[in-house]
């Protein structure tokens, strides 16, 4: 670059002088008759974006938010980098369908950010109007991206916009929470974006690929942006073309030299489970030398078995790489070493349980890596004490890349990010020379007979008893008995056995809700595959699982990270609204869900 560019605004300018005639993205149609790639060239993005940035200025969305609501595919590209170029801030969010949770949470996303403008493409703007009249919002202005004669690009003007300006509002549906507006600023994008490239070792020209979604923080600033930030090529396919077929991931990664891609664990697991011996010995995945894995828990077997499986394809074993992060600091926190192999501990399960890590046996973690451009700290739960190494507490994270906060939201803004500039991620890790192991979520973990367990290792065990159960589509959690419905809704660890309500003394019990393919239970006895579950858990965790939930896919809600929310789902329990499949339960806890029920 020219110098140091003091916007990413500034950071594609150049890249769009420099590589004007070479292709800055390619997007893969899913599978069909006559389909082709469709390709935008930098030149090509520069021009509709000064478009898009004109017709913001004539609608007055200059330092405003604008919602971008597009299919997978360049228009989005075209949409984000025009909110650039106007100085509006850009609000990535999917499209609404037909499902009442997506419907409610984009209308919560458009009042909450008060945005001024909706851009989205030519198939879908009269349906969005549609719906902007429906929910009270019909004077939020609609523009098709895709359109060839938005605005004038000839009367473009630079913004005049500060490292400390509003870059775009990255909306988390967290795992414990309601969704909130991450303001992520100018500087914190161009910090994150150098620590990845410090990371991964990026270069101009690079290939990156994907499939998740652009309203994904991994997708968006990983696949995406990173790749403008380089002067690179990105590959991208649809969500959906991956779910209905893993192995196009793959071959896209072959055919293009793709050389970083990456996603949440569970997509390696699914491309493990779904691709056949035949499509396996046509692929090439030797270009492949960065993959992050995270988003969710990073599984030590899910690493090994990919690696094992693919080798033959000429994957090499140092390709995977386990990260951290999260997007109150932009995205990258934590990456392990693209160059090395991933560092997997075999760990105590007892003593981890005691908040202690301690070689043994019983669980295997696999490391997140070191810091890049940031500080780590572990600290006592609830408190700013510092924890040595070795032992578990909340992961607390300070640098440039922590982002300003939670728009509109200063009560939210100020429980997680300090004075002094620590944000408060509510993870659970342990720091051990210098590299960092995510063990869970503080607000998600299960205190039963004063031991810590965590959810997604119950899930896992549960989930390899029977073939039928989804890997990746369970929530555990714990409900009270012993008062009243209405007061468990807590998921903070208590360690309490004052006396009252039903028994005469509270108590903990474990519940699963999990999903199960019908089509794979054997002779359709769904009551065998609870007891199966049941049966993992006991044995690996000795502890009582009295309370199974079969439940059909797509049930169990997710962030757009593609974390489960598990708290969500302990309150559609308690609720009474889930429709199980199957269920077995302790009778103290059947008598929770009925009170919840009356009372709701």
């Amino acid at each position: 670059m020219r110098g140091t560019p003091r916007t990413f605004t500034d950071v594609v300018r150049e890249r769009t002088d420099a590589l004007a005639e070479r292709d800055a993205f390619v997007f893969l149609p899913d599978d069909g008759q006559g389909s082709v790639p469709e390709h935008l060239t930098y030149a090509g993005l520069d021009r509709r974006a000064r478009g898009i940035a004109s017709w913001l200025r004539e609608h007055g969305a200059v330092g405003r938010p604008v919602l971008l609501l597009h299919p997978p595919g360049t228009a989005f590209v075209a949409a984000f980098v025009g909110c650039l170029y106007a100085g509006s801030v850009a609000v990535p969010a999917p499209l609404p369908t037909d499902q009442g949770q997506q419907l409610a949470r984009v209308a919560g996303i458009l009042r909450d950010s008060g945005a001024s403008a909706v851009l989205s493409t030519g198939a879908y703007v009269p349906l969005l109007e549609a719906w902007l009249a429906s929910v009270a919002l019909p004077r939020v202005r609609c523009l098709a991206t895709d359109r060839e004669d938005i605005g004038d690009p000839a009367s473009w003007r630079a913004p005049d916009t500060s490292p400390d300006d509003l870059a775009f509002l990255q909306y988390t549906s967290g795992s414990t929470s309601e969704p909130k507006g991450v303001m992520v600023t100018h500087a914190n994008l161009l910090a994150n974006e150098a620590a990845i490239g410090r990371w991964a070792g990026t270069h101009e020209g690079m290939v990156v690929g994907g499939w998740l979604p652009h309203y994904h923080d991994l997708g968006l600033i990983g696949h995406l942006l990173h790749s403008l930030y380089v002067g690179g090529l990105s590959v991208q396919m649809s969500p959906l073309s991956f779910l209905k077929r893993p192995r196009r991931w793959l071959e896209m990664i072959g055919d293009y030299r793709v050389e970083g891609s990456g996603a949440p664990d569970f997509a390696y697991d699914l491309c493990l489970r779904r691709v056949t011996d035949e499509q396996l010995a046509r692929l090439d995945l030797s270009s492949w030398r960065c993959a992050p894995n995270g988003a969710e828990p990073v599984r030590a077997d899910t690493l090994r078995a990919f690696v094992e499986r693919f080798a033959p394809a000429g994957l090499r074993r140092e390709v995977f790489a386990p990260c951290y992060g999260l997007a109150e600091t932009t995205l990258l926190v934590t990456g392990a070493d693209p160059a090395t192999e991933p560092t997997i501990r075999t760990v105590d399960a007892a003593a981890l349980e005691q908040g202690v890590l301690a070689v043994g046996e019983g669980r295997t973690l696999a490391g997140s890596g070191s810091a890049r451009d940031s500080e780590v700290r572990i600290v006592a739960p609830g408190t700013d004490a510092p924890l040595a190494d070795g032992l578990v507490g909340e992961i607390l994270v300070r640098g440039p890349s922590v982002t300003a906060g939670y728009f509109g939201n200063k009560a939210a803004t100020a429980d997680c990010f300090g004075a002094d500039g620590w944000l408060r991620t509510g993870d659970l890790g342990v720091l051990d020379a210098g590299e960092l192991f995510v063990t869970g979520r503080l607000k998600e973990v299960i205190v039963l007979a004063g031991r810590n367990l965590y959810p997604h290792d119950i899930e896992r065990a549960a989930q390899s008893a029977d073939p039928s159960l989804t890997r990746g589509a369970g929530a555990a959690f714990a409900v009270r008995s012993g008062r009243a419905a209405g007061a468990t809704t807590s998921t903070e660890p208590d360690d309490s056995t004052a006396s009252g309500g039903r028994g005469g003394s509270e108590r903990e019990h474990l519940v699963l809700v999990q999903e199960v393919r019908l089509a794979a239970v054997r002779d359709g006895d769904l009551r065998a595959v609870a007891t199966a579950a049941q049966s993992a858990i006991g044995r690996q965790f000795a502890v009582p699982a009295g309370n199974v939930v079969l439940v059909k896919p797509g049930t169990v809600r997710r962030t757009t990270s593609g974390k489960v929310r598990r708290t969500t789902m302990r309150d559609l329990f308690l609720d009474g609204t889930l429709t199980p499949l199957y269920e077995v339960l302790e009778p103290a806890v059947r008598d929770l869900v009925g009170d919840a029920a009356v009372s709701s």
